[in-house]
């Protein structure tokens, strides 16, 4: 292998359209003592989503602890469904798409699929809060980076 083919940092993923996508292996520490991912792991890999999409986007959390009033996010609820079993060697994709912003929170889809098979599917509320752990509105600058990558609103039929 020649030095051009080495990254000298670990994929942060693609986004393709508004859509982050970032590949993870399943290894023999992920799982439970049958080879299956143990559940809370899944949460690992949504947050790694959700950050790498942020890195891709532009967005630093180092950048927004430097601020004049330093932001933080904060995760205030998620809605995990569970629909197949992740295996040791097994090859995932982590979807992340920001849906929105809505005062201080951010409305976040995300699913983990091996192929096309739906392993599991999360909605994710988090918010920027200060240090003192308050709820505040995101800063412009991240507003600026996201909003071309927000999902479009569906209209009602």
């Amino acid at each position: 292998m020649s030095a051009e083919q080495i990254s000298p940092e670990p994929s942060a993923g693609v986004i393709v359209g508004r859509e982050h996508r970032l590949p993870v292996r399943i290894y023999y520490e992920d799982t439970d003592f049958t080879g299956v991912v143990y559940h809370a792991n899944y949460l690992r890999y949504f947050e790694r989503g959700r950050s790498d999409f942020f890195r891709l986007a532009g967005i630093s959390h180092s950048e927004f602890l430097a601020l004049p009033e330093p932001t933080a996010f904060s995760v205030i609820r998620i809605e995990l469904d569970f629909r197949r079993a992740a295996r040791i060697d097994d090859a995932l994709t982590v979807r992340t798409a920001y849906d929105s912003v809505t005062g201080a929170r951010l409305n976040v889809s995300q699913s983990i699929t091996r192929g096309d098979e739906l392993i599991a599917q999360a909605r994710v509320t988090a918010v920027c809060i200060d240090l003192k752990g308050r709820a505040i509105r995101p800063p412009r600058m991240m507003l600026e980076r996201l909003s071309p990558l927000f999902v479009p609103p569906v209209a009602a039929p």
